[in-house]
């Protein structure tokens, strides 16, 4: 048995099988403590069949956000969420069937240190870890953290990211590699960028890793097109966009009901 094989954590080996069964990935995103009822979503994006729940973690200056889940990260604020209030949420929560992976940016984590807010993170069934902000290269403290804690950070790649810094990024990720599909910030697009799939492509040449494509991907033909380049997707904007006009739980779930049944639609492996 080989050491990858050996060293597989929980967020891997389940995205791993579920793509190697021929699924085409699922990771809805929501802003932890934007409603009174804010984990409702998660049943709900279970239940709509997620395979995996980006949480995230609001903060003051989401640089890499644009418009919406900025707005959504501040008003998840005004309401006074905090991590440590919504890592007690995430502690009463059943067992979703599905990895839980926070999203933050760095300055969070070294409030209370890597190792501290990594073992805060598995505390609260939380398996999975990605900081934006922290290039690869500056990663190795988090990383070694992270690992002592069984929780899988997330390595992100972008279109301009240079050959051999996108092996190392697919070498060190674990669980899976977030593959940003344009250069600039989250939010809804028109189309899917013809960078998404030549980057989805050339991580694909690098790693074995489940390949998650994000950024812009906002509609079911969207996530359908994007299912053709890479192992499945990652939609933030779009969901929050409804959560922020009002839309309850079931909402939610009918939409991204809509964005499983196009990905369950488009069989073909990636190319």
């Amino acid at each position: 048995m080989n050491d990858s094989v050996l060293t597989m954590g929980a967020v891997e080996r389940h995205l791993r099988a579920r793509r190697d069964a021929g699924r085409g990935l699922l990771m809805p995103y929501v802003t932890a403590g934007i409603t009174p009822g804010w984990t409702g979503y998660l049943h709900a994006f279970a239940a709509a069949g997620a395979d995996a729940i980006e949480v995230g973690l609001p903060f003051s200056d989401p640089t890499l956000d644009g418009p919406t889940i900025q707005q959504a990260s501040q008003e998840a604020l005004s309401r006074g969420a905090s991590t440590r209030g919504i890592l007690a949420d995430l502690s009463a929560l059943p067992d979703l069937g599905v990895p839980l992976i926070a999203s933050t940016y760095y300055n969070l984590v070294l409030h209370d240190g890597p190792e501290a807010f990594c073992a805060a993170l598995r505390r609260a069934g939380v398996t999975g870890l990605i900081v934006p902000d922290l290039p690869v290269h500056e990663a190795d403290e988090l990383m070694e953290a992270a690992a002592a804690y069984d929780v899988e950070p997330a390595l992100l790649a972008s279109p301009t990211t240079p050959d051999a810094r996108l092996a190392e990024i697919g070498a060190r990720s674990r669980g899976f590699v977030y593959a940003v599909s344009v250069m600039g910030i989250t939010g809804e697009r028109a189309a899917l960028a013809g960078s998404a799939a030549r980057l989805a492509a050339r991580l694909k040449n690098v790693t074995d890793l489940p390949v998650l494509l994000g950024f812009g991907i906002s509609t079911p033909d969207q996530a359908r097109e994007a299912r053709r380049h890479a192992d499945g997707v990652v939609v933030g904007a779009a969901v929050m966009r409804r959560v922020l006009d009002g839309a309850a739980p079931d909402d939610l779930r009918a939409f991204v009901t809509t964005l499983r049944q196009a990905l369950d639609q488009e069989c073909d492996p990636p190319r």
